[in-house]
C-alpha cells in the first residue's frame, strides 16, 4: 500500500466532502423546489457554469480512457480532441435558444420542452427514458476511474473489503447530492478542475524532462500508432471511422441529460455563449492529457511490476496511474489520483440529478401523480437520485465491466436519436410528433442491431456505390431516424396535423 499517496488522497477527498455539504448554503434557495434543487435556481454565472460544464463533460473516465486509448490503439484515440472542438459552435448557436424557452416556460428537462412543443407525452416519455437509459452506464463508468486509482494505491481485496472504498465514496456522493442538489457539484467542480489542471501541467513538464523530451517520446512510439493507416482501395478505412466518430460524438454530447442540466442551470443565454468561447480551453487540456498515453509507451510502463497490479478489468486503463507511480513522488501521486477520483464525483452527481429530474417531471408527474405538489416533486427527485447511484454500483459489482462499456457505447447511439425532437424542433415545427416517435423507435432499433452485429464496436461498415465507409453507428442510425421522421411528417401533417398542440410561441425562443 502506498501510504503517503493514500493519506494525501483521503485528506483531499475529505475536504471535498465538507465542501459538498456546505454547498447547500451557497446562493441559498428553497430546495423543496425542483428548479432550485435540480438546476441550482438557474443562477450560475459565466465562471461557475464554465467549471460546472467542464467538470460535467470531462469526466474521470475521460481522463483515464483517452490516454489509455492512445496507449493501446494510437492515433485513433485522438478523435476525442476534434470532437470536443466541433461541439462548441453547436453550443453557441443552438443551446441559448433552448435555454430561453425552458426558462420562460419553467422546463427542467429536454423532455419537458418536447412535451410543450408537441403536446405528445409519449414522445416526451421516449426522450426522457432514452436519457435515463443512456446515462446509467455513464455513471457506472465513473466508478472505473475511482477503481483504477484505489487499486493503484494498493487497496485490494475480494468481496466487501475490496469494494468498501468505492461504496464509501458513493455514499458520501449520495449524501451531499441529496442535501445540496446541483450546487454541490458546481462548487466541487472548481476544486476538481484546478487539481486536474495542476496535475496535467506538472506532468507535461516533468515527465518529458525525465524521458529526454518530446522528440524521444514520439520516436519511441511504433509508426503504426502515430498515424491513421492509409485507407485501402475502395474504402475510407480509418479516415471514415475517425471523422464520423468525431462528428457523431459532437452531435450527441449536449443531448445527454447531464449536459442539458448544466446548461439550464446557467443564468442566461449570454452565459452559454461565453462558455462556448472559453470551454475550448478544456479541449486544449484534453489534447495535452492524451499525450500521457504516448508518454506511458515511451516510459515502458507495461513492463513495470506495478502495471495493472491488482487491476484486472482492462490493463490499458492503468497506463496513466502506472506512469504517475513511476514518475512522481508519492505525495504528488496522491494529488493526481485525488483529481481523478473527484473528477468522477462531479459528473456522477450531475448525472444522478439529471436522471432524477427526468423521472420526477416526465414519469412521476406526467403519469403517476399529476397533482403532486412542488415539495413532493422535489422529494421524489432526491430519492430517485439515491436509487440511480445505487443502480450504478450494481453495474460495477454485479455485471462485467465489458457489459457496462457496451451499454455506454449504446448510450451514444441511443441519445443521438433524440436530436430531431430536441434540437431540430427548436427551429421548425414541420416535424410531426408521432412521426418523430416512430423515427426515434426505428433509429433506436437500427442502431442497437448494428452495434450487436459487430460485437458492440462503435463502427459499422456502410456500402455506398461500391465504396466501404466505416461509419460511427450513432451517425448512420440518426440518418435513418431523420429519413423516417421527415417522410412520415409529410404524411401525418396532411392527415392529422398536430401543430395546434404547441404551447410555445415565437417570442419564447428569442
Amino acid at each position: 500500500m502506498n501510504t503517503t499517496a493514500l493519506i494525501v488522497f483521503v485528506l483531499l477527498f475529505a475536504g471535498i466532502t465538507v465542501l459538498g455539504f456546505a454547498a447547500g448554503r451557497w446562493r441559498r434557495g428553497d430546495l423543496s423546489q425542483l428548479h432550485e434543487w435540480g438546476l441550482g435556481g438557474r443562477r450560475f454565472g459565466t465562471w461557475v457554469t464554465w467549471f460546472l460544464l467542464g467538470g460535467d463533460l470531462y469526466t474521470a473516465y475521460t481522463f483515464v480512457a483517452v490516454p489509455a486509448l492512445m496507449f493501446g490503439a494510437g492515433a485513433i484515440g485522438f478523435f476525442a480532441v476534434p470532437y470536443t472542438i466541433m461541439v462548441y459552435p453547436i453550443l453557441y448557436l443552438v443551446f441559448p435558444r433552448l435555454w430561453a424557452v425552458c426558462h420562460r416556460k419553467g422546463y427542467v428537462t429536454a423532455a419537458d420542452f418536447v412535451n410543450g412543443r408537441f403536446g405528445n407525452k409519449w414522445l416526451a416519455l421516449a426522450v426522457g427514458l432514452t436519457g435515463i437509459l443512456a446515462t446509467m452506464p455513464y455513471i457506472a463508468l465513473q466508478l472505473v476511474g475511482i477503481q483504477v486509482v484505489i487499486g493503484a494505491m494498493g487497496i485490494q481485496g475480494a468481496g466487501l473489503v475490496g469494494d468498501l472504498p468505492l461504496i464509501i465514496a458513493f455514499v458520501i456522493l449520495a449524501a451531499f447530492t441529496y442535501t445540496s442538489g446541483l450546487r454541490a457539484p458546481a462548487m466541487i467542480a472548481v476544486v476538481k478542475d484546478l487539481l486536474i489542471y495542476i496535475t496535467v501541467i506538472v506532468a507535461l513538464v516533468v515527465i518529458p524532462a525525465q524521458l529526454g523530451g518530446f522528440g524521444k517520446i514520439f520516436a519511441a512510439i511504433p509508426p503504426a500508432k502515430l498515424l491513421l493507416p492509409h485507407p485501402p482501395a475502395g474504402s475510407w478505412g480509418a479516415f471514415g471511422a475517425y471523422g464520423t466518430l468525431a462528428l457523431g460524438s459532437a452531435l450527441a454530447l449536449f443531448l445527454y441529460p447531464h449536459s442539458i442540466t448544466g446548461i439550464l442551470g446557467s443564468s442566461g443565454a449570454r452565459v452559454i455563449r461565453r462558455n462556448a468561447a472559453i470551454l475550448p480551453a478544456y479541449s486544449l487540456m484534453l489534447g495535452l492529457l492524451s499525450l500521457l498515453g504516448f508518454m506511458a509507451v515511451a516510459a515502458g510502463v507495461s513492463k513495470l511490476p506495478e502495471f495493472a497490479g491488482g487491476f484486472k478489468l482492462y490493463a490499458n486503463n492503468f497506463a496513466v496511474p502506472a506512469l504517475f507511480l513511476h514518475s512522481f513522488p508519492s505525495w504528488f501521486v496522491g494529488v493526481g489520483f485525488a483529481a481523478i477520483a473527484i473528477g468522477a464525483l462531479v459528473p456522477a452527481a450531475i448525472m444522478s440529478i439529471a436522471t432524477a429530474n427526468i423521472f420526477t417531471r416526465n414519469i412521476y408527474r406526467a403519469f403517476i401523480n399529476p397533482e403532486c405538489t412542488d415539495a413532493q416533486e422535489s422529494g421524489v427527485a432526491k430519492i430517485v437520485s439515491l436509487l440511480v447511484k445505487a443502480g450504478a454500483l450494481v453495474f460495477i459489482f454485479a455485471l462485467p465491466l465489458k457489459f457496462a462499456l457496451f451499454l455506454q457505447l449504446l448510450g451514444g447511439v441511443w441519445i443521438i436519436q433524440t436530436l430531431p425532437s430536441v434540437l431540430l424542433s427548436l427551429y421548425t415545427r414541420f416535424l410531426n410528433g408521432w412521426a418523430l416517435l416512430i423515427g426515434w423507435a426505428v433509429g433506436f432499433g437500427t442502431g442497437t442491431a448494428m452495434a450487436a452485429s459487430v460485437g458492440f464496436t462503435p463502427i459499422y461498415p456502410i456500402h455506398v456505390l461500391g465504396v466501404v465507409i466505416p461509419c460511427y453507428i450513432a451517425l448512420s442510425s440518426l440518418v435513418v431516424n431523420l429519413v423516417v421522421a421527415v417522410v412520415l411528417s409529410v404524411v401525418f401533417n396532411a392527415v392529422a396535423p398536430d401543430k395546434a398542440r404547441d404551447t410555445t410561441v415565437a417570442e419564447d425562443y428569442a
